[in-house]
């Protein structure tokens, strides 16, 4: 069957993920055209047995959900980060950040990973100059001198002067433009649940450092909250073998009596860890957004708000260019994104995989370093004061989404 016409769109976005709708949804409410195609069924990806994580989002990204018309779909099911502590192992010494000492407003807000991706896709059907095709798979993409041609699997062909890579960690379009990425695996687990407990959190995000890793407990609605456990990936699969008596036993012994007893709330999710990083974030009228472009490990749960930052700067570029009538694939604006973007992103790459490797570790010279260094940033109000900022995904320059400002 011959392919049907080509139409022509302002963006063409591949990857349904959490970070790609946001962007089509960003850049279609400011009236562009875009066209978003995912492979996989929607169905399957807001169905609650898909995912059992619980994202932070931080105060930046608040300000962007807010500003593109979705928080409200989400605030029902957000739990505000008010305070963040951080301790190690056994020690006395411990890092207490309060959201007062930035302002009123909470850190940022834990929402189920689900909940978001409803919103997404329930917003994503709604928006009058955004196309969704799903689940259909990209045959192939040519990316021409003037224009990139899309060639769906359900025959469809779109073109544009723009594609956006959001197709994950594993992206098909940054390997085949030729782009490399430097991968390193942590041999650690992620083990993901969401716990119920005797004494109310109040709104406290807990980080516990353990010679296997981080472990997390953090705040959900109600008297529950979400467990981000750190393991080896040989111990992992005994623990999530583990009964349900025994398997709250692992997790009272590591975080203690804080929350009263604690007792697992429906099924537990496993997700290996490592880091990714692009050799660069763009080629000829391609751009590579969130895990496309970088993936880092979740100790101080930064992804979704890094990738945030690629959507708010490239949603921000494409829209101030359709509106000088200018080129949305330029070169010139391609590198603007990419110097915008990946000293940011390497930056928490950086920060968080030496967190890592600095705290899954039970040596003793290194552990007094570092219960040194919790007790003397506690103690220095600027320097505490920084790292509050970049948690919050605040401070200046912003583009404006992050802002909380429209288009």
């Amino acid at each position: 069957m011959a392919r049907q016409a080509g139409r022509e769109v302002d963006l063409i976005v591949v990857g349904g993920g959490m970070v790609g709708v946001t962007l089509a949804l960003a850049v279609a409410r400011a009236g562009l055209a875009v066209l978003l195609v995912e492979r996989d069924d929607p169905a399957t990806l807001t169905d609650a047995a898909h995912d059992g994580r619980v994202t932070s989002v931080a105060l930046g990204s608040h300000r962007l959900l807010a500003a593109t018309g979705l928080w409200q779909a989400l605030a029902a099911d957000a739990e505000p980060i008010l305070d963040i502590r951080v301790s190690d192992g056994t020690s006395p010494l411990f890092l207490h950040f309060e959201h007062t000492a930035l302002g009123p407003e909470p850190f940022g807000y834990m929402v189920p990973n689900t909940a978001i991706r409803r919103a997404l896709y329930a917003a994503a059907r709604r928006a009058p100059h955004l196309e969704l095709r799903a689940p259909v798979g990209l045959d192939a993409l040519e990316r021409g001198p003037g224009r990139v041609v899309a060639h769906l699997s359900d025959g469809g062909r779109f073109t544009a002067p723009l594609a956006v890579a959001a197709d994950g960690r594993r992206s098909g379009l940054r390997q085949s433009a030729g782009i490399r990425a430097l991968e390193l695996r942590y041999r650690q687990t992620a083990i993901v649940c969401t716990v119920s407990h005797e004494r109310p959190h109040r709104g406290v995000a807990r980080e516990h450092f353990l010679p296997a890793g981080p472990f997390a407990m953090l705040p959900m609605r109600g008297p529950r909250s979400s467990l981000v456990w750190t393991e080896r990936e040989d111990l992992a699969p005994g623990m999530l073998a583990l009964d349900a008596k025994a398997f709250d036993a692992e997790v009272a012994r590591r975080f203690g009596d804080h929350l009263g007893a604690v007792k697992v709330d429906g099924p537990r999710w496993s997700f290996p860890l490592g880091l990714l990083h692009a050799e660069r974030y763009v080629d000829h009228r391609l751009a590579l957004i969130g895990d496309a472009a970088h993936a880092m490990h979740p100790i101080a749960g930064q992804g979704l708000n890094v990738a945030l930052r690629d959507v708010a700067v490239l949603a921000e570029l494409v829209v101030d260019a359709a509106r000088l009538g200018l080129d949305l694939g330029s070169a010139d604006l391609l590198e603007r994104y990419q110097r915008a973007r990946r000293f940011d992103a390497l930056t928490f790459l950086v920060a968080t995989d030496g967190l890592n490797r600095l705290f899954s570790t039970d040596r003793a010279p290194v552990r007094l370093v570092r219960d040194l260094g919790l007790g003397l940033v506690h103690r220095l109000p600027r320097l505490k004061h920084m790292f509050m900022t970049r948690a919050a995904g605040v401070g200046a320059p912003l583009p404006r989404l992050l802002r909380g400002s429209a288009l």
